[in-house]
């Protein structure tokens, strides 16, 4: 299956650079696999297509300001990246993978001054387009530092020519769930970016059951497909963390025949993987691998809350086998036609 056969073409001015301004008002494209019919809808009228018959799965990760600018001893610029924190039997050593930008100016040993409280030591070098094994130094508790001297990673094609303090402020708070728990991620889980608390409640009232997972979000993800055959993609690894509670609730809704519905791909990853390595969702803290890809069988999801996604995208293959790839490029279509906003901060679909 070659990359081309997943490419579209996108006006620019589509990229949604700010979210809309509320949450719950972005715009909503309902796909409906079996009729094939597209409505036009906002999101505020998901409460109308999800009943007691109904499971809510959400991706509760919180993203981390994982972005940090610094400088070698020569006082040449470097981006550090952050993507996981690596498991090691030294406990006294934070090892992480980060991107490095430049990395061509990086060599083994070079230290990289992001503020007096955190320097980061590159160690070596794990893939040729700049991934690297880094250790954190610093004294003090990680997560603090980096909400002192870290940006939040947004896409590169959100672009803030200016980072003013509320600009900061509300990116901070925009680029993360109202549910967020858990920090991890590297990339915001988008598609629950347009629930609000009076959504979850209405949803609530009407007996839909809401659940949450942990997927933290990495490369996995984002990461662009770059070989010709989609087959010859390998997906990065990402974290997960189902709690028995959550597995328990959902093994009962499948075997009660209710619709397990996922909130955004991170979700249906979690969830997929769970089953193709337990035959079942069992409570577990694992990483996912899993690409998904027409014509993929769901074993769990039945229904999915989504973004737009880029073009060539392991995200925008994922929904194709689930809708279809023809329905999909046909509602995409029709999302430009119509002015949808596109990517991260943009609209969204319920494929049903």
């Amino acid at each position: 299956m070659n990359i081309s056969e997943f490419d579209y073409n996108l006006p620019e001015e589509l990229i949604a650079q700010m979210p809309a301004d509320k949450r719950d008002n972005s715009k909503m494209l309902v796909l409906n696999k079996s009729t094939q019919a597209i409505e036009h809808k906002h999101f505020y009228d998901i409460v109308d297509y999800i009943d007691n018959n109904c499971v809510l799965v959400l991706n509760n990760t919180k993203v981390i300001p994982a972005r940090l600018y610094g400088r070698k001893d020569t006082g040449a610029k470097i981006e550090v990246f952050l993507l996981e924190a690596q498991k090691n039997s030294d406990t006294t050593t934070n090892l992480w993978s980060a991107l490095i930008k430049p990395s061509k100016r990086v060599k083994p040993e070079t230290i990289i001054t992001i503020s007096e409280e955190l320097k980061v030591r590159a160690i070596k070098r794990l893939e040729d387009d700049g991934e690297w094994l880094v250790e954190l130094i610093y004294e003090g508790d990680l997560f603090e530092i980096l909400h002192k001297v870290g940006n939040l990673p947004l896409p590169p094609y959100i672009e803030r020519k200016l980072q003013t303090e509320d600009i900061k402020n509300f990116d901070y708070e925009r680029y993360q769930t109202v549910y967020a728990k858990d920090e991890g991620s590297v990339a915001a889980p988008t598609a629950g970016l347009h629930f609000t608390p009076e959504i979850l409640e209405k949803l609530k009232a009407k007996g839909v059951e809401i659940i949450y997972v942990t997927l933290n979000v990495g490369l996995g993800t984002f990461r662009p497909v770059k070989c010709e055959n989609i087959l010859d993609h390998k997906m990065h690894s990402e974290t997960f963390e189902i709690t028995k509670e959550a597995a328990d609730k959902i093994n009962t809704a499948k075997s009660a025949g209710k619709k397990i519905i996922a909130v955004g791909t991170t979700s249906v990853r979690t969830l997929e993987t769970a089953y193709q390595k337990y035959r079942c969702i069992k409570a577990c803290q694992d990483s996912s691998e899993l690409f998904i890809y027409p014509p993929y069988e769901f074993k769990v999801i039945d229904e999915l809350i989504t973004n737009f996604h880029l073009p060539k995208s392991t995200l925008l293959m994922l929904v194709s086998a689930l809708a279809g790839k023809d329905f999909i490029f046909k509602a995409y279509k029709e999302a430009i036609e119509n002015k949808y906003r596109f990517f991260s901060y943009g609209d969204c679909m319920l494929i049903k």
